[in-house]
């Protein structure tokens, strides 16, 4: 309850608030009850010109609470880390395991002793008053209950959960390995409606555990400044994911997360959005989509989606703003906007399964991760060498488990693995064509995964972006039989007998070698792609896939791609129509939609890609695997 003592507060002066810190007097002081320790501390700063941090911990003492020691320590490590504040700064240390106690605690007091006597120095500090006697050294002992722990004790032994360590007339609850976050950090644009998915890392605890606590900035925000507004902050959600609303436009947003790890917390971090909240683009070519997948697939379904989503090392080039995409707006080439229709789509197809195509390293990091795991997905990544982004497969972690791992760079196994030896035989009879197969870091990430709702039931899901190139249709069948007889292989090993589901961007339309390959299981000799580099790189074989036919969940549509020069089918989510079937394909953006803004990318959609999106079953009557 707000007591009158708070209208009080202007008519405090300097010499009042250090007789109260001096005095200690008993719980509350004047009224002022802890939950308002923030607000005074910052009051007093100002007029104190100290930081609130300073007279909070001072009022936290003159209140009887104890400020916090955190240690982290771990087995096998020769460090050990100490870190605690005082007098509104920092303490971090960085201690051997296996030194005795003593040599910490002397080296705390001699630390704070020079502290003070720069401060002396210090015109700038004159007049403010320490809260340890200068040139006399603190009384630094670490206590366990009411024993102090002798000088000679090892620290990694002194410093257990609950210890006391005493500072002069201050005292810090030791807390071994709390909770504690290694990464925390907002996006850098913000959007109305678009999910704010912040980065967080946590060590010794767990992300399902954590508090969230999100503040909109009372009134307009101040020209970018990270400082908060005179006007405070009003709360505006508790969930780890905030959507702004047209009404946060123009303000800034903070973010107040506790890490936990059950019943144990860890220290709270704040941040504070570097900008304020923005208009988004209205209606979305994806928007019309997520009606069909407002929920959930119901088990035994699986939703799948395949996209590439454009790498930001391709989007910011000279060329993509000057040739392949000059009707899109250069702001909306830009990684940040996009990043927020992207996460905002994926989350919305609500998917089991997701394989992405071009993924910068940074993106799947710092962007695709955090978000999606926020929204229950894990995910591995498999980077093209000398490139700076790769395939990203993503998985629902209620529904699978990630098992194994067979990801190979074409090119090398090519080359490498004996099993390709034959094929290998055959395209060497080209030596311009060999060499420019193995200068593609072309890659197959491949992942086996458990049904976690009939354990032993596994899945194999394969993602892949083959070569580029128009005239590249001899380059890509190579690439496909590679990974075809690399998916043989792995599935006979790690997961006889499951179906595969095969997406990725084959840069191939229904009439290429590569699409009669999988769904025909053969491509003649004679076929139009073996020399579709012209006659100096042309290269003719049977190839065989190994496989029954495949199935195209999407069939043939009129295109996956589409920019200003070109439309096509060059996406696919490809399954083993014996043992998988389709059982809802949700429909692709009306061309009206996708054409809204002349071609892809636009405002409204963030790749030249349309995601491919269907719900998958298992056959009926599959065997027990």
């Amino acid at each position: 309850m707000v007591t009158g003592e708070q209208h009080r507060q202007q008519s405090f002066s300097t010499n009042t608030v250090f007789v109260l810190i001096k005095n200690r007097p008993p719980a509350a002081a004047g009224g002022f009850m802890l939950s308002h320790i923030p607000a005074v501390s910052t009051l007093f700063a100002r007029r104190l010109f100290c930081s609130p941090r300073t007279v909070a911990g001072a009022f936290r003492r003159l209140l009887g609470g104890m400020e916090t020691a955190s240690v982290r320590c771990l087995p096998g490590e020769p460090k050990l880390t100490i870190s605690f504040c005082l007098d509104g700064g920092h303490k971090h240390m960085l201690r051997d395991q296996d030194e005795p106690l003593g040599k910490v605690l002397a080296r705390i007091s001699n630390s704070i002793t020079k502290n003070q006597n720069k401060a002396k120095k210090s015109k700038k500090n004159r007049d403010q008053q320490p809260s340890l006697p200068a040139d006399v050294p603190p009384l630094v002992k670490l206590y366990r209950g009411e024993e102090e722990v002798p000088d000679t004790v090892l620290n990694s032994e002194a410093w257990l959960d609950g210890a006391v360590l005493q500072v002069g007339d201050v005292k810090f609850s030791v807390r071994r390995n709390p909770p504690s976050f290694t990464a925390a950090e907002l996006p850098g644009s913000l959007l109305a409606g678009f999910p704010v998915c912040p980065k967080l890392e946590v060590e010794f605890g767990n992300l399902q555990d954590c508090r969230f606590t999100w503040f909109k900035e009372n009134g307009a925000s101040g020209g970018g400044s990270v400082e908060p507004q005179d006007g405070g902050w009003s709360e505006v959600g508790r969930e780890r994911v905030f959507v702004p609303s047209n009404q946060d436009i123009g303000h800034r947003i903070k973010l107040s997360c506790t890490p936990r790890d059950g019943g144990r917390s860890g220290s709270t971090r704040e941040l504070v959005s570097v900008g304020a909240v923005e208009a988004g683009p209205g209606v979305c070519t994806f928007d019309n989509r997520h009606l069909y997948t407002a929920r959930e697939a119901a088990w035994p379904a699986t939703r799948v989606v395949s996209y590439n989503i454009l790498a930001d090392v391709y989007a910011q080039t000279d060329l993509s703003k000057t040739v392949l995409y000059p009707y899109c707006a250069p702001y909306a080439l830009q990684l940040d906007y996009r990043q927020n229709l992207i996460k905002k789509e994926l989350a919305g197809y609500n998917a089991d399964i997701v394989c992405l195509q071009e993924v910068d390293k940074g993106v799947f990091v710092d962007s695709l991760t955090p978000a999606l795991d926020a929204f229950g997905l894990d995910g591995v990544f498999k980077i093209k060498e000398k490139q700076h982004e790769g395939l990203a497969t993503f998985y629902r972690r209620s529904r699978f488990r990630l098992l194994s791992r067979h990801d190979i760079m074409l090119s090398k196994a090519l080359t490498s693995d004996p099993a390709h030896s034959e094929l290998l035989q055959k395209v060497s009879a080209n030596g311009a064509l060999k060499d420019k197969i193995v200068q593609r870091s072309t890659s197959l990430q491949v992942s086996v995964l458990e049904d976690l709702n009939k354990p032993g039931r596994k899945l194999c899901v394969a993602n892949t972006h083959l070569y580029w190139h128009p005239k590249g249709g001899n380059v890509r069948l190579v690439q496909m039989g590679v990974a075809l007889r690399h998916l043989d292989h792995v599935m006979s090993e790690a997961a006889p007998g499951a179906p595969l589901v095969f997406c990725g961007d084959f840069n191939s339309t229904p009439n290429s070698g590569v699409f009669q390959l999988l769904t025909e299981t053969l491509v003649p000799q004679h076929h139009a792609d073996w020399s579709s580099s012209g006659p100096e790189e042309s290269c003719s074989m049977e190839l065989p896939s190994g496989f029954p036919p495949l199935l195209s969940a999407y069939g043939q549509p009129a295109y996956t791609n589409y920019v200003g020069g070109f439309h096509g089918c060059l996406d696919y989510i490809f399954i083993q129509p014996g043992s998988m079937q389709v059982e809802q394909v949700i429909p692709l953006p009306s061309h009206e939609e996708v054409t809204t803004h002349q071609a892809l990318p636009s405002v409204a959609h963030p790749s030249d890609h349309i995601a491919l999106v269907c719900d998958l079953c298992w056959s009926p009557g599959p065997p027990d695997i």
